[in-house]
């Protein structure tokens, strides 16, 4: 009896078998990325009301995180830098420039200028900038270099996962308390037993359970 089929639909269902479980790996893969924050979140960058320049002030001027960002070593919030931070300078320095002319309007009128603001955390989670930089974790872990920054962007994602991987291993991240804001840091080669000694004196343990971050 002759065959229906030709021979080479033997090998069919197989075929059929592994380019269907290609393809649900494929789309898997796919969506574990594209729909991550690393992909959705990082590099957003926002048009701000003023083209600060990061990289300038910091990079090239050497400013301090802290000047601007005064509550970042005592307060859950880094705070945004009210006018007269900038009116410090500005009031002498490029008086007529077009730039800054929301930063004059702001001095003049007491109304604040509207920054964008960049990095945030959901609503629903608690994080405190002060827990952090008070035992050594520096600035850049998550913010990026920003001394090379002329637009400052979205430098790493902020997900649960992403700041799971942290507590569950600071080590990386744990720096002297006095070096916090410095950019461009560079770790020891006995990074390992630096950590552990900070790790000690500070008494720290981050939390990974639920309530820690959910409050």
């Amino acid at each position: 009896m002759a065959q229906i089929f030709p021979e080479w639909t033997n090998t069919l269902p197989g075929k059929i078998i592994l380019s269907g479980g290609i393809l649900v790996i494929l789309v898997i893969a796919g969506i574990w990325y594209y729909w991550s924050p690393w992909y959705t979140d990082v590099g957003y960058q926002p048009v701000q009301p003023v083209p600060y320049s990061h990289k300038f002030h910091v990079g090239e001027l050497g400013m301090d995180c802290r000047y601007c960002h005064t509550g970042v070593e005592v307060s859950p919030v880094a705070m945004v830098p009210p006018t007269q931070t900038c009116m410090n300078c500005h009031a002498m320095i490029k008086t007529e420039s077009e730039q800054l002319a929301p930063i004059r309007a702001s001095w003049e009128s007491g109304q604040p200028v509207r920054w964008v603001r960049i990095n945030k955390v959901p609503d629903y989670a608690y994080f405190d900038h002060s827990a952090h930089v008070s035992v050594g974790v520096g600035c850049e872990s998550c913010h990026g270099n920003i001394a090379d920054m002329e637009v400052v962007h979205l430098d790493q994602p902020l997900s649960m996962a992403w700041c799971l991987d942290c507590h569950r291993n600071p080590d990386p991240h744990l720096r002297p308390v006095e070096d916090v804001t410095v950019m461009g840091w560079v770790a020891p080669e006995d990074q390992a037993e630096r950590a552990a000694a900070i790790r000690e004196a500070l008494d720290i343990n981050p939390p990974e359970t639920c309530s820690g971050c959910h409050r």
